[in-house]
């Protein structure tokens, strides 16, 4: 037995030794191979395929391969077998490839075969092969712009072969999906196209003036068709064609009343187009004409003006604003409005009749006539005279003693003198001719006379006549003169009187007006003696509003400028454009007045230049421009004071104090921002200014000669810009002062009466500010008088006991509404009462 068992062993290792000489071949693969993987797949397609032989084939074992082994830096592949006995193998990859990381891979490759047994025992592996493995893209990424807005320009008139190129990206690693092969224009009804390359043109000439501003979208696609995810906008600016002027300036500047000087142009400069220039001047001009006369002027009565310049006094206004004193301007018409100053316009059917007891009695050889006058040609060839003012005979006689007149464009002043005076031949007409007579404007014009010698100033400026005439001197009568205002007065003519076809001796006189002016006039003045200065006449005329340069002395010493004494013109000039641009910013609009006139200021802006040596230079247009002046807050006049007094009739010889607890205040409602055009819902603050005349009127029947009267001592305006004037109809206390000063001396009216016959004495005050622009409300006093048995019967009532004295409070009305006339009346039971209090 145990021989048997040795036996079969021995065997066995025989077998086993025969079996491992068996394995005496290395599998074979390719020496090297081609590969194709999708991105995002496992899958590599090998070109020869991947298949490992071994000559060992069909022994066991040892002719079958059994795997094959990748070698490689990271290489993300692996092989495995489909079949041992054949040898096919398969290339994967371990995960998913992406192409936009690595387009490619090498490496090696081996297979090796299962060896001598089971347990793969002296295994044998083939020669290294290199494997080259390029990854397939797919399209997985859209373009994408470089930028998601674009900004060109193009100049009006031209059309481009590009305006500028936009560019879109693709992050695909293929040729044939990174690359952009086409862009779109994805906006409708557009005037541009754009190429392969991204480049954008126009198809048409753009103007600037029809639209300076296109907006466009624009999309990309790749050569895989696919398209951008978000368009990108381009914009394209029309530049207008470089034109040398003035930029950055605008054509409406609102000034705000109150807000002192306002740049005008503070972002304005001169664009030349790269044009070499070497010298600039600038004229910015501002017309004013629109504004009042001429421009904003204070708006005072001229005999106001005349006393604030410093004129000497006695001078007489002939064109007054009409109030219940000067009331011979009230059938006249004005123009302007209230917001403008106080003119008055004659068509040639209109003048006024000035009162005797107004007209200056004092003119000897040496007097003024000032007054504002706007005027054009003249109708008709031949044209009438038209007066302007004329002091002639009342009735009996045409002479013309001194008079003010037109007749073709030429100013005429006529001065006749008496046999009183002189019994020569001397000047009489003095004759000017002036374009300024009839340019349809505006100007001031002073006549200064002081006999032989007659002057004319023109806005400031001095005119000698052109012709001068002498006549005979006139003779004295007794015949009183009539002076007007706008025609002159036809004394009339001796007529005999018919009736019943038989002549008769008695005499009568046909008077008419002749002569109508046809224009605008205002500030109409006469006073005796001639102009003081030329500081005088030009503080008259002075403009209130007009140009001015904000730190002149910042502007340098190479620019030069020049103001008009108007302040309505401003010239400079330099050679350095910078600092010509810099001066140009500080140039800035003012305007004084508290109240200016609303409306629109123009403005021109006028440049010569001069360039290096050039033969052809730079033109720069003129530009316009609007300074509009808005409407300024108005001020409310309130007058409040006692409305009843009550007073015996034996103590109005002695004079009652109408007005001794008057106050007088101003107010204006306070701005929010927001327009409010009722005045019931603002808040009110009060402000200071100044009044020009106060009226007390005499209700009812008028004061009578002799036994009534108002009376002002004229101490009460010692100090103070004021003067009154008294009649039988009222007092007028005028001249421009403060408020403050206007109560003061309305506080001293006494009205005083030697004889009462009236009951009850009504009296209606009222005051103005700017020549009647801004009216008070009215103030109304009622003076009842006690005759003697009513006087008796109000002192028992004041002596009774206090137990059957009766207090009754009046019902206080407060408002704040603007005053529209006659204020609700409160009544009171005046028996107990000399005075009751009145609360506006």
């Amino acid at each position: 037995m145990l021989v048997v068992v040795l036996t079969l062993l021995l065997n066995r290792r025989s077998h086993l030794s025969l079996f491992v000489l068996v394995n005496k071949h290395k599998p074979w693969i390719e020496s090297s191979y081609h590969g194709i993987i999708t991105e995002n797949t496992d899958a590599v397609l090998l070109d020869p395929p991947l298949v490992a032989l071994d000559k060992d084939a069909p022994v066991p074992y040892a002719g079958e391969i059994c795997g094959f082994h990748v070698q490689g830096l990271s290489a993300p592949f692996e092989a495995v077998v489909l079949n041992r006995t054949s040898g096919e193998g398969r290339l994967r990859a371990r995960g998913p490839i992406d192409c936009e990381r690595q387009r490619e891979f090498t490496f090696i490759i081996q297979a090796h075969d299962c060896g001598t047994g089971p347990k793969g025992h002296a295994k044998k592996r083939s020669h290294k092969a290199v494997v080259h493995v390029q990854v397939g893209d797919v399209n997985e990424f859209s373009p994408v712009f470089g930028q998601l807005e674009y900004h060109g320009s193009v100049t009006e008139g031209k059309v481009y072969d590009s305006i500028l190129q936009v560019q879109a990206s693709d992050q695909d690693c293929s040729p044939q999906y990174s690359q952009i092969c086409n862009y779109q224009i994805t906006s409708q009804d557009t005037a541009f196209a754009i190429d392969r390359n991204g480049n954008i043109r126009n198809t048409e000439s753009l103007s600037f003036d029809k639209k300076s501003h296109y907006k466009i979208r624009v999309t990309a696609f790749d050569c895989g068709q696919k398209r951008a995810t978000q368009d990108t906008v381009v914009h394209i600016h029309v530049k207008p064609i470089c034109k040398p002027g003035w930029q950055g300036w605008s054509k409406l500047v609102d000034y705000e009343p109150g807000m002192g000087g306002k740049l005008l142009f503070p972002k304005m400069h001169l664009e030349t187009c790269a044009g070499s220039v070497s010298w600039i001047r600038t004229t910015v001009e501002l017309e004013t004409s629109g504004a009042g006369r001429g421009c904003d002027r204070q708006s005072y009565s001229e005999r106001s003006l005349q006393k604030l310049c410093g004129a000497s006094s006695g001078s007489t206004d002939l064109l007054p604003a009409p109030s219940g004193v000067f009331n011979w301007t009230a059938t006249l018409v004005t123009d302007g409005g209230r917001d403008s100053d106080l003119t008055y316009r004659f068509d040639g059917r209109q003048a006024a009749k000035i009162p005797d007891w107004v007209v200056p009695q004092n003119l000897t050889h040496q007097f003024t006539i000032t007054t504002w006058m706007k005027h054009g040609p003249s109708p008709g060839q031949r044209a009438e005279k038209e007066t302007l003012l004329c002091n002639s005979d009342k009735t009996e006689m045409n002479r013309h003693h001194y008079s003010l007149y037109v007749h073709n464009c030429r100013l005429v002043f006529l001065l006749r003198t008496d046999y009183t005076q002189t019994d020569s031949f001397r000047p009489a007409e003095f004759h000017w001719k002036l374009e300024q007579i009839c340019d349809k404007e505006w100007h001031y014009y002073i006549i200064s006379v002081d006999f032989p010698v007659v002057t004319l100033y023109v806005d400031g400026v001095t005119f000698d006549p052109y012709l001068v005439t002498d006549d005979w001197p006139i003779h004295s009568s007794q015949i009183d003169v009539q002076l007007t205002v706008g025609a002159c007065w036809q004394g009339g003519r001796n007529a005999k009187k018919r009736n019943n076809k038989v002549e008769s001796k008695q005499k009568f006189w046909l008077a008419k007006f002749t002569q109508y002016f046809r224009g605008s006039l205002s500030g109409l003045t006469i006073r005796p003696g001639k102009i003081e200065s030329q500081k005088i006449i030009s503080c008259l005329q002075s403009c209130k509003e007009g140009l001015d340069i904000t730190s002149p002395e910042s502007l340098g010493q190479r620019i030069k400028f020049h103001l008009n004494p108007a302040q309505s013109l401003v010239v400079m000039e330099g050679e350095d454009l910078e600092q010509m641009n810099a001066a140009l910013r500080k140039v800035s609009y003012i305007n004084s007045r508290q109240f200016p006139t609303k409306g629109a200021r123009h403005l021109r802006i006028s440049t010569a230049v001069q360039c290096f040596g050039e033969d052809v230079c730079i033109s720069v247009p003129d530009i316009e421009a609007v300074v509009m002046v808005m409407q300024p807050s108005e001020p409310r006049i309130t007058i409040s004071g006692a409305e009843h007094l009550t007073i015996p009739a034996s103590d109005l010889a002695l004079g009652l104090s109408l007005f001794r607890d008057l106050h007088i205040i101003s107010t204006v409602i306070k701005s929010d921002g927001q327009t409010n055009t009722d005045h019931r819902s603002g808040a009110f603050k009060e402000i200071t200014h100044n009044l020009d005349y106060c009226d007390i009127m005499v209700l009812g029947e008028e004061l009578r000669a002799g036994l009534e009267s108002l009376e002002l001592h004229h101490s009460a305006l010692s100090g103070k810009h004021l003067e009154y004037a008294n009649s039988s109809t009222g007092m007028s206390i005028y001249g421009v002062d403060s408020i403050s000063h206007y109560t003061e001396v309305i506080r001293q009216v006494r009205y005083q009466s030697r004889q009462a016959v009236d009951s009850v004495r009504t009296f209606r005050l009222t005051c103005s500010e700017l020549n009647g622009r801004y009216i008070s409300d009215q103030y109304t006093l009622q003076v009842n008088i006690l005759h003697s048995e009513e006087a008796i019967e109000h002192v028992n009532h004041v002596m009774a006991p206090p137990k059957y004295m009766q207090i009754i409070h009046p019902t206080v009305i407060e408002s704040n509404s603007y005053s529209s006339g006659e204020n609700t009346p409160t009544f009171w039971d005046f028996s107990l009462f000399t005075v009751s209090p009145r609360v506006r």
